[in-house]
């Protein structure tokens, strides 16, 4: 496993990577402490996989990307989160959808609930951009980095308040 720190106009990031691709994403904060804690050490052993996501974090919170090309790796997921994390990395750069509607596109209407738990388990936010999932009424609901973030990502997404798109 590799793992990167850095600094983006947000704050520090940090990425844990396998061979497979990205395990781990650390949503931006104001202490390289705390994101060292959060991966469970320091930096090292950096490889390519590392270094471009963490190039591609960089740049999406620019504003320069908007789309991710680096490899994710979800060993260990459980299925429906597989499922799940695949349809929300489909959503595109300033789109959202509702849990709801989240829940439809894998089969499972009805399952909002589940739907938002297994993005709250999401390994990878940014690279899987579960911040783009919205209450059906259009609130923001919830976010492993907080509804400020949230609010903040939304934002450089082409503004907030967002409302839900239809599919």
């Amino acid at each position: 496993m590799a793992k990167v720190i850095f600094q983006t106009d947000w704050g520090w990031c940090g990425v844990v990577t396998s061979p497979r691709g990205v395990a781990r994403v650390v949503l931006p904060g104001a202490e390289r402490e705390a994101v060292c804690a959060r991966i469970g050490g320091t930096d090292g052993d950096y490889d390519a996989i590392a270094e471009q996501a963490a190039l591609e974090i960089q740049e999406y919170l620019a504003g320069k990307r908007r789309i991710f090309t680096v490899p994710l790796d979800f060993e260990g997921v459980p299925a429906f989160t597989r499922r799940v994390l695949a349809a929300c990395a489909q959503v595109p750069w300033g789109s959202t959808v509702s849990y709801g509607q989240l829940a439809a596109r894998v089969g499972q209407p009805g399952a909002a609930r589940a739907v938002g738990q297994a993005l709250a388990a999401n390994p990878v936010p940014l690279l899987v951009p579960c911040h783009r999932v919205l209450r059906a009424d259009g609130k923001p609901g919830g976010f492993g980095g907080g509804l400020r973030l949230k609010r903040r990502l939304l934002a450089l997404e082409g503004g907030w308040p967002r409302t839900v798109t239809v599919d």
